[in-house]
């Protein structure tokens, strides 16, 4: 949980962060970025800010904007009822990001694997992705993702967005942010 000046202080800092890039949003869009926890409260660390343009029955297009450092949790846009988890394609606009998913382990990755949580992250090979790079992760790919030390800004071209389907390693993390709101 976080509370509401948190949340609007992470707003206020992603929108810094799409002018840095030359992104341009609307004020409405604005208003509807996203900040993400994972329920952990600690959202410097584990997690992110998303903004989706766009979400229907076939496709999704959203900005991911990652403060240096910040660690999007391992998870996996799992296969439901016969229909395929999620395909995305993560394309690097500004800075640099660190995407791992399962295949060969590094041994020494550029990413710092949280300590506290370091017993949820189990897939180490790297693919590091700079302004202009892209990789698109199948249906079903076990994943998690760091920015680099300025921060990052993905964009993400998806099938359907279902995050509430979403699976974490963590079985402690909720993909939905809880704001604390401050009586009087």
């Amino acid at each position: 949980m976080i509370t509401r000046e948190q949340y609007e202080e992470a707003q206020r800092r992603s929108i810094k962060y799409l002018k840095r890039a030359g992104i341009a949003v609307t004020s409405k869009e604005k208003q509807k970025i996203e900040v993400v926890d994972f329920g952990l409260g600690i959202p410097e660390v584990m997690g992110l800010e998303i903004l989706i343009y766009v979400n229907t029955i076939k496709v999704c297009a959203k900005e991911l904007i990652m403060f240096p450092g910040q660690t999007c949790a391992e998870h996996i846009h799992p296969t439901i009822n016969n229909i395929s988890g999620k395909e995305e394609t993560f394309r690097c606009r500004w800075g640099k990001v660190y995407l791992y998913i399962s295949g060969p382990s590094e041994s020494n990755i550029k990413a710092k694997v949280p300590e506290s949580y370091k017993d949820y992250f189990t897939v180490f090979n790297e693919i590091e992705l700079n302004p202009g790079e892209q990789y698109t992760l199948a249906p079903d790919t076990l994943h998690w993702f760091q920015a680099g030390p300025e921060g990052a800004i993905v964009s993400e071209f998806s099938t359907t967005n279902t995050d509430e389907f979403d699976r974490f390693t963590n079985p402690f993390i909720s993909r939905f942010t809880q704001i604390e709101e401050r009586m009087g």
